[in-house]
This record gives C-alpha cells, sequence and structure tokens, in this order.
C-alpha cells in the first residue's frame, strides 16, 4: 500500500519517536532493581517522544494546532487543523516491563478526524487509516470480526484504578457483561485495544473516562475496518464525553445495552 503524503509524516514522526521508546523500554528492566525506580525515566522518555513527534510534525505542516496528552492544547496559525497526540499510551505497561504500549497519532480537520495512526514499537505493528480509505495494519487492510453474537466474544475494556474513574459503576457494568460474554480482556492502552478492535482480534471495546489523544485515532480505524464507534449513549461525541463504544454493527449496539445500568 502505497501511503499518502500526510500518513508518511505521521509515520515518520511515530517511527522515529518509536525508536527511542524501544531503546528506552530495554532499559526499563534494568531500572526495576534500582531503589528510586523506573518511573522518572519513564516520565522522561514520555516527554521525549512527545517531543520528537512534535518537532517533526511542526516541520511537516508548520501552523497546525495540538492537543497532546504531556503539554496539552497548543493553538497555531491553522485552527481548522489539530495534531491529537498521545506520545506513549500505556505508561504503566512501559514501566512494568509489559510490551503492550503504544503512539496515537491523528489529524482532525475541521473538527472530523481524517487520519489516524497507531505504533506499537516493541510490536512493529503499525495500524493506519485515512478518512475514506481504509484501515490498515503493517499494510494489509484489516476488518472488524464479524461474530454477531456477544456470547462468543472477546472484548476489551479500561478498569479504574487508584485515584480514577467510577468504581461502583464499573463493576456494576462487569457484573452485566461477564455473565453474556466469551471474555473480558483490559491491556492497559486503550488506543492499542481500539487498534485491536479495528483488526478483529477484539469484537468489541467499551471505557469511561478517556481522553482524545486515547480515543481520536482509533475511531477512526474502527469506522475505516468497517466498525461502529459511539458514546454510550449512541452519540458522535466520544471526544468530549470521554466514553466510547465500539465494535461491528450488531455488537456496537448490543454492547450498548449490555451495558445501561
Amino acid at each position: 500500500m502505497a501511503l499518502s503524503a500526510l500518513l508518511n509524516v505521521m509515520v515518520k514522526a511515530a517511527s522515529k519517536a518509536g525508536r527511542n521508546l524501544a531503546r528506552d523500554f530495554g532499559e526499563v528492566e534494568n531500572l526495576q532493581v534500582s531503589r528510586k525506580g523506573p518511573a522518572d525515566f519513564v516520565s522522561a522518555a514520555d516527554r521525549r517522544a512527545e517531543d520528537i513527534i512534535r518537532t517533526e510534525l511542526e516541520h511537516a505542516r508548520p501552523g497546525y494546532s495540538f492537543l497532546m496528552e504531556e503539554s496539552g492544547a497548543t493553538a497555531g496559525e491553522d485552527p481548522q487543523h489539530r495534531w491529537i497526540v498521545d506520545p506513549l499510551d500505556g505508561t504503566t505497561n512501559f514501566l512494568h516491563g509489559i510490551p503492550d504500549f503504544c503512539i496515537s497519532i491523528a489529524l482532525e480537520s475541521q473538527g472530523k478526524i481524517r487520519a489516524g495512526l497507531i505504533y506499537n514499537p516493541v510490536r512493529d505493528e503499525l495500524f493506519t487509516a485515512e478518512r475514506g480509505g481504509g484501515a490498515f495494519m503493517n499494510n494489509r487492510r484489516i476488518r472488524v470480526a464479524n461474530r454477531m453474537h456477544l456470547a462468543d466474544c472477546v472484548i476489551g475494556t479500561g478498569i479504574p484504578h487508584l485515584g480514577r474513574g467510577d468504581h461502583g459503576l464499573f463493576l456494576k457494568e462487569l457484573a452485566k457483561s461477564m455473565p453474556a460474554l466469551a471474555g473480558v480482556r483490559r491491556s492497559g492502552a486503550a488506543a492499542l485495544d481500539l487498534a485491536y478492535v479495528a483488526a478483529g482480534r477484539f469484537d468489541g471495546f467499551w471505557e469511561r473516562d478517556l481522553k482524545p489523544w486515547d480515543m481520536a485515532a482509533g475511531i477512526l480505524l474502527i469506522r475505516e475496518a468497517g466498525g461502529f464507534v459511539s458514546d454510550m449513549e449512541g452519540r458522535d461525541d466520544m471526544l468530549n464525553s470521554g466514553h466510547i463504544v465500539a465494535g461491528n454493527e450488531s455488537i456496537h449496539r448490543q454492547l450498548q445495552v449490555l451495558l445501561k445500568v
């Protein structure tokens, strides 16, 4: 598959930052035994990755705005185009030496996600999509899974943890989900989970209280892979509400019903 000029820009930025993250990830195991631990090191790796991505994107598309996990929102001369970036989704996994983390980059144009990329540098899996152009993993076309019954499905989610999320509400959702599903998975990187839905590895996904940089690229990937994405109420308001449900048309609809508590 020949990449467009836009995706080439995004891939170059993700690849450069990914090489650094993969190198830094190799150092985490050595730091686990130190008294201070690897937390400060990982925070620095996160910031370095963001700096690399920002530099590459600014050079290729000067004037575009940014929304980034570490540095927040930055208005550019062109308010109609905005990069939405998570330089390291799955920081806790990275910190613990678990190779399930990714870089997520999306371009929003006039309020619509135009292009998206999710890259796991350790597994060298690159998920890309451009509006109207389909979704791909390492240049191979991907589609959402076609299972029609929740009892056959493996569904990804995120579990609220210390200091974050509505634990009671999640436990109610989980109690309803467990007897209805073949399996529930929590990988610790929402952007990567959404890419897995696009690739048919997960049959669906739900989570609350996410940030735009967790979802933007994954939303486009799933839609370009033939899937459906909405917030819990069925609206196209995920980036504002922070809530998301995804799957093929049937599973997306069934999950919405199942998760009403």
